[in-house]
């Protein structure tokens, strides 16, 4: 195993499994049972929670923090300061099969044209036990609710749950839900709403 890509002050739990290749920033923390593939890229001061497993060639920001038991597949992005909670599952294909299109040779493992991109965007919150469809873009400091399964795209700072998961509103970037008015109750923030999403009122 090649680990001339990690930073020195990364902390490795004896029992992760880091593969050839794989970049790892200052500060990070990757905890036991861990499984991070080949060619994946982790930023500077990360948490990888235990029992999580990061596929190869997915990239991840600074500041991230990824649970206990995460499955992030192949073609997923994740931007700076992502909270990632317990039991999330990403996925990258629409409609997988075992087999190949010939219906009896093992399908590869490998992208195909069928492989989509996810990518979660700077701030995003997605909450325990929720399933990331293929495709998906989550926008800027949204919020995910446990349990949910996301099927489209999220807006910037939009709050949605259920399966599938539907728009409830709009979230601060502290997290916190917005009035009717887009004002946060907590921190006093104003926002309006755009075309491309909800933003801080200037």
């Amino acid at each position: 195993m090649s680990y001339q890509l990690i930073d020195p002050t990364v902390k490795i739990h004896s029992t992760a499994i880091i593969e050839e290749s794989v970049s790892i920033g200052a500060g990070t923390s990757v905890w036991d049972n861990v499984h991070i593939r080949k060619n994946a890229v982790i930023g500077d001061n990360c948490i990888i929670g235990e029992k999580t497993y990061i596929a190869y060639d997915v990239k991840i920001g600074n500041g991230v923090k990824i649970n206990s038991f995460v499955y992030i597949c192949t073609a997923v992005t994740i931007e700076d300061n992502v909270m990632i909670s317990a039991g999330t599952v990403f996925t990258n294909d629409r409609f997988p099969r075992a087999f190949d299109h010939d219906g009896r040779s093992v399908r590869t493992s490998d992208p195909t044209e069928d492989t989509l991109n996810t990518i979660v965007r700077r701030g995003v919150t997605i909450g325990a036990g929720a399933t990331i469809g293929p495709g998906i873009e989550l926008g800027e400091y949204c919020m995910v609710g446990m349990g949910s399964v996301v099927t489209q795209n999220v807006l910037p700072h939009q709050l949605v749950y259920g399966n599938p998961a539907k728009p409830q509103g709009y979230v601060c970037l502290c997290g916190e839900p917005l009035s009717f008015q887009y004002v946060c109750p907590k921190c006093n923030r104003v926002y309006q709403l755009r075309k491309e999403g909800l933003g801080i009122k200037v």
